[in-house]
């Protein structure tokens, strides 16, 4: 009688790694970093965008909106390399907390400082929740700097220029929006990505993705 000892095995091919919401230690003190070193860009604009802001509303009221891109990239910027919800609030409203608490060049108060933070960072938020946090390309980065650029341009219209024309709702509304397209989007997505091909941000989806395509 003939027995037959050998024994077929099959292994499961492996899957994508399993994604990882819940945030860890070293999410959010990348994620505070980020929100300091923005702020601390946010309390230089605060200052510097005064210049060109002379230069600007002269040529076309609402035409301003073009220099809101600096105060929009905090939250971009943080989603993109965290990569967990809520990162982009979080970072955007840490870089507002830095230039409310500081006030440099800062004439609109600690708490409208604050709450303009934290309503940019959702309009960026809405856009990588729109794509349940799986998208990360340029085209979706482009379009959280619009986000967090709307909801910004419509809070400041409520509150800044209540009883604006129609003409110069339309034209801050796309300058604003163009800015964080460009800044808050386009730039933030390189930024990321310079920093993941680095090595630094290994610990990161962002920054292993980033290495494997080289």
């Amino acid at each position: 009688m003939h027995v037959s000892t050998s024994e077929s095995t099959s292994v499961a091919p492996a899957g994508p790694p399993k994604r990882v919401l819940r945030w860890r230690v070293v999410d959010i003190v990348v994620a505070s970093v980020i929100g300091v070193a923005s702020g601390l860009i946010f309390l230089l604009w605060n200052v510097a965008y005064r210049g060109p802001s002379a230069l600007l509303e002269p040529l076309l009221p609402g035409l301003q909106g073009l220099l809101d891109g600096p105060w929009l990239f905090a939250g971009v910027l943080g989603a993109l390399i965290i990569r967990k919800p809520g990162a982009a609030v979080f970072t955007e409203v840490v870089a507002a907390g830095v230039s409310a608490l500081t006030l440099v060049g800062n004439t609109w108060g600690a708490f409208l400082t604050l709450e303009a933070g934290l309503i940019q960072g959702l309009g960026a938020e809405l856009v990588f929740l729109l794509f349940f946090y799986r998208r990360w390309s340029l085209p979706v980065a482009i379009l959280a700097g619009i986000g967090a650029a709307l909801a910004g341009g419509i809070n400041n219209l409520l509150l800044w220029y209540a009883g604006a024309d129609i003409s110069f709702v339309v034209v801050y509304l796309i300058s604003t929006s163009i800015s964080g397209a460009v800044i808050a989007g386009a730039l933030s997505w390189l930024l990321a990505r310079g920093l993941a091909a680095t090595g630094a941000l290994d610990r990161f989806a962002s920054g292993r993705e980033a290495r494997a395509r080289v």
